[in-house]
């Protein structure tokens, strides 16, 4: 049948119209971007992509020595720990798997990943290890033991141990500056996610693609809650980051093998910056590398076995203490703390009267009067018997905590704290410290971070032993065999 013309151009010009149509409806849902910008890679393969490109020779000389540093404070505070409860259950939960990675302070070994949790959970127990500040603070020496794990299982060099910890402390502690998941109700540990699975994986030698997908497993399943840091704390308080590292080995062995993970999960539509963290600009090019400072340059070594917003008021309680002389005379204690030392450390009950280590070892109220009566605070100070106390239980109904926006507006790695005790007769006696000894600003002298780790140690080895051991570990980017220097630190062994 023939159309009539006027029919016949209708349906021509509709025809014509319709890719037209469809086109602009197209360009509506895909935007085309600007020939200038590149489409920005998930940030997942980023941080591969910079954990993948570092190397030994990118690492300067005072970095190479932070690590030995933090590595002997650490290792410090895992044999300082060695015969607690808690730290033992752990431990032997661990010797019960054989494996190729070694238990720290025993000559039996068992799978990295289980070596990871149980030797982080030592290190951390006394919470004497070291820390960062950023948006919030965290313990990036937790990753060391993943490190020394893996590295042995794998018979990787000193060189290519010191470069992973310096991974893992790099990707951490720039997480740090950038999210502020803990204001969320989220663990700060989850950081720890990303930061050992990659440094896991570069000792493994994964290729980026397998890097991305050890932090894609990692970090979406293991998101850690915030409710391990409030209220009554538990023995979980020291271990949240040792099972980070555990379940971030596992995930990066599981990479290795050939499984993929959720992606993108930072920035997918459930991924980490929607669900989690909120959204955020990260820039690995910016991160530590030849001529950029690492950020394990910006991190402290803890003079005293507390929580890291403590660490200033033990100074400044002490200087008051000895000024004040007989602590009779004190009719009340303000503290002037930062919005996170103030909701870390004394915004709950709890806090002044703790019924556990853990919490003793958060409480702001409990730490200050702790330290103005005996004018120290060592691993002894959260014994039972003392943070149960009558005298200082009672004593501490005088202390007040409260947030000083002034203090809180001080940024980089200060934490300020103020201790100000009014007398009886209203005179007042106020000291306000930024930084204590160890921290950025007053660093340790080898002989400092060796008098802390023999304080650790104790008389579990003899005195040669124990110099033995700390030029050993001194000497550890020049070590030949990771298994022998670790098997060094043994308990059985015979001097």
């Amino acid at each position: 049948m023939e159309l009539p013309r006027r029919a016949f151009l209708h349906l021509a010009a509709s025809a014509a119209a319709l890719p037209l149509t469809s086109r602009i409806a197209d360009a509506q849902d895909h935007p085309l971007q600007p020939p200038s910008e590149q489409p920005v890679r998930p940030l997942a393969e980023r941080l591969a992509a910079y954990a993948d490109g570092l190397r030994y020779d990118d690492i300067d000389a005072a970095t190479i020595e932070r690590v030995k540093t933090h590595v002997i404070d650490t290792i410090g505070c895992g044999i300082g720990a060695f015969d607690e409860r808690p730290v033992g259950i752990c431990r032997d939960v661990a010797l019960a798997v054989s494996g190729n990675a070694t238990i720290i302070g025993t000559n039996r070994r068992t799978t990295p990943d289980l070596a990871s949790f149980a030797n982080g959970a030592a290190c951390r127990y006394f919470d004497f290890n070291d820390t960062y500040v950023g948006r919030f603070a965290v313990h990036p020496s937790d990753h060391i033991t993943a490190c020394l794990a893996v590295a042995e299982a794998e018979r990787a060099s000193a060189q290519e141990l010191i470069t992973s910890i310096v991974i893992a402390y790099e990707i951490n502690c720039r997480l740090v500056d950038a999210l502020d998941i803990a204001m969320r109700g989220w663990d700060p540990t989850v950081m720890s996610l990303p930061a050992v699975a990659l440094a896991a994986g570069k000792l493994m030698k994964l290729r980026p693609g397998q890097l991305t997908q050890a932090v894609n497993i990692a970090v979406n399943d293991h998101i850690p809650l915030a409710q391990t840091r409030v209220q009554t704390l538990s023995d979980w308080k020291g271990f949240a980051d040792a099972e980070a590292a555990r379940n971030a080995v596992f995930a990066t062995l599981l990479a290795r093998g050939g499984l993929t993970g959720p992606a993108p999960i930072f920035e997918g539509q459930s991924g980490f910056f929607k669900q989690v963290s909120g959204p955020a600009n990260i820039d690995p090019d910016t991160f530590g590398r030849r001529g950029v400072p690492f950020r394990i340059l910006q991190c402290a070594i803890k003079p005293y076995p507390a929580v890291i917003y403590t660490q200033t008021a033990i100074v400044a309680a002490i200087e008051v203490a000895k000024e004040v002389g007989s602590l009779d005379r004190i009719a009340a204690i303000e503290i002037a703390t930062t919005a996170r030392g103030y909701q870390r450390t004394g915004s709950e009950p709890e806090k002044w009267s703790p019924k556990t280590r853990e919490t003793a070892d958060h409480s702001l109220p409990y730490i200050t009067a702790r330290a103005m009566f005996d004018g120290d605070i060592t691993n002894e100070s959260f014994a039972p018997q003392l943070f149960g106390d009558p005298r200082i239980l009672a004593f501490m109904q005088k202390i007040t905590v409260s947030e000083d926006p002034k203090l809180t507006a001080r940024v980089g790695a200060a934490v300020p704290t103020r201790v100000t005790a009014v007398l009886a007769d209203g005179q007042r006696i106020s000291r306000e410290v930024d930084y204590a000894p160890g921290f950025t600003e007053r660093p340790m002298t080898r002989s400092e971070v060796e008098r802390k780790f023999r304080g650790n140690v104790g008389k579990r080895w003899p005195q040669q032993r124990t110099d033995a051991i700390l030029q050993a570990l001194w000497a550890l980017d020049q070590t030949d065999d990771l298994s022998v220097l670790l098997g060094r630190l043994s308990m059985q062994e015979k001097p």
